[in-house]
């Protein structure tokens, strides 16, 4: 799997900022923000929760080689835009598939694993050439298969995102590729994202039982 950041709102921590200053100034043309008044202002204005100034920031990832199971999950953020490869219409080749690490770790589940993927394209084929369209055909592929998936998000969204699908109970998955996401819009806009994660970053952990390695967690994030 691949994710790329393909584009992004223009000088993201200052575009909120802004935003922010503008509910509380009569003159939106008279406001200059340095450095230091814009990271004041967004930590104050996430801390109290006036998350919506975030709404103005945008950014759009190319995730590749991304299995079905995945961006079943990911399509559940309602909050975004998707365009992903269409199945329909490209056909599916042999090697479309992603495996997990617990059947790639496991040398019987991976050859029963890789049979199964084997004979299901082979399958795919024959109907293909029995004159059945792909998109029956593909009835008979398992959710392994990958493709590539557009997804565009505003920062706020990407926040609740983060906090949901970084935590170590995620689906793995989708938590490498929020993990990537954040390391890529946190280069881009450090403030707006310097304390996102997992709930445990910033709140009592939701789970009824709680990682025993909270700080390690919160210690990986910060850093990345």
């Amino acid at each position: 799997m691949r994710v790329s950041l393909i584009e992004y709102t223009p000088g993201p921590d200052r575009t909120a900022a802004f935003a922010a200053r503008v509910c509380y100034s009569s003159n939106p043309h008279s406001l200059k923000l340095d450095d230091e008044e814009i990271r004041k202002i967004l930590r104050r204005v996430i801390k109290s929760g006036h998350h919506s100034v975030l709404e103005h920031v945008n950014f759009t990832f190319l995730i590749e080689g991304i299995s079905r199971v995945a961006t079943h999950q990911l399509v559940r953020h309602r909050i975004a835009s998707y365009s992903q490869q269409s199945h329909r219409y490209t056909k599916i080749k042999p090697d479309s598939f992603a495996a997990p690490p617990s059947i790639e770790e496991n040398r019987e589940a991976k050859e029963l694993f890789e049979k199964h993927l084997k004979n299901s394209i082979e399958l795919y084929e024959k109907l293909i050439e029995l004159g059945i369209k792909k998109e029956d055909a593909r009835f008979v592929i398992p959710q392994a298969v990958v493709s590539n998936i557009v997804i565009t998000m505003n920062a706020r969204e990407l926040l609740h995102f983060f906090s949901l699908r970084c935590c170590v109970r995620a689906q793995w998955e989708i938590r490498e590729a929020a993990i990537e996401m954040l390391k890529l819009a946190k280069s881009k806009a450090p403030i707006i994202f310097e304390n996102a994660g997992p709930t445990c970053m910033w709140g009592r952990c939701p789970e009824e039982k709680p990682c025993p390695d909270i700080p390690a967690i919160r210690e990986y994030f910060r850093n990345l």
